[in-house]
């Protein structure tokens, strides 16, 4: 969701708000949903869109005395470093920020190419321990780092795109209100509607991801890679009037 001034004046291009508030939220999510998948099943069992996976199994495996995955490891100060290196270029784009969605986003496509590239010349499905598959995991991660960053940076207030336990909560508490009577505000039917969107993107892209690997090994990172290509060139393409004075007034930065 936006905030409640935010684009207020796009109210001539009700389309261009529905993709901004739900089509871009839930397209990047379908896209976190493939590369956690893909991340997971082709290289190494590392989690590249959920970090805190990458966690729990350290943990685990240093509890069991089981020998814990360096690239699990190295997984979580590399996002801690690349939402750093993300926070930096949105902060040396200065007062320009009518194009800092649009920067974000080709980043994130950009650094999803670059997974493909790598996955691809170096067959990182078939050799998962490699070296070569731990730094095709570090570039994925990086590439989800863009996308946890992204809202914060250029959307304010927009819910997570890759962690659903929020968005779980937000529509289970949405469905509650429903369920017992009380006046339902518009605020209370967006959440929901934005929520549901959110976490059958994610579905929708685990599922879609765990169905291809098999079929398309080292090319599964086509996917999220088209997908992203798609959701820049889409947003570069349509901004609502009144756009550049409403993100340079509501971003954080």
């Amino acid at each position: 969701m936006r905030p409640k001034d935010t684009f207020a004046t796009c109210t001539p291009a009700v389309e261009t708000c529905v993709v901004l508030d739900r089509w871009l939220p839930a397209s990047l999510s379908v896209v976190a949903g493939m590369v956690d998948v893909a991340g997971y099943m082709s290289l190494g069992h590392v989690f590249t869109a959920h970090i805190t996976g990458n966690l729990v199994v350290i943990a685990a495996d240093f509890v069991s005395h089981t020998p814990i995955n360096p690239v699990q490891v190295i997984a979580i100060p590399v996002f801690v470093l690349a939402v750093a290196a993300v926070w930096m270029l949105a902060s040396a784009w200065g007062k320009d920020r009518a194009n800092l969605l649009t920067l974000l986003l080709t980043l994130h496509f950009a650094l999803l190419a670059a997974v493909l590239l790598c996955a691809v010349s170096t067959h990182s499905f078939s050799s998962p321990d490699d070296f070569t598959s731990g730094l095709t995991a570090m570039i994925a991660i990086s590439a989800m780092a863009c996308q946890f960053a992204l809202p914060r940076l250029a959307l304010p207030e927009t819910p997570s795109t890759a962690v659903m336990t929020g968005n779980l909560t937000n529509a289970m508490l949405a469905l509650l209100d429903l369920l017992a009577a009380k006046p339902i505000t518009a605020a209370v039917r967006s959440k929901l509607l934005d929520s549901i969107y959110l976490i059958a993107g994610f579905i929708i892209g685990c599922l879609v991801a765990a169905a291809a690997l098999p079929l398309l090994g080292d090319w599964i990172w086509s996917l999220p890679t088209v997908l992203a290509a798609a959701t820049t060139i889409t947003i570069a393409n349509l901004r609502p009037p009144g756009y550049e004075h409403d993100v340079q007034r509501q971003s954080p930065l």
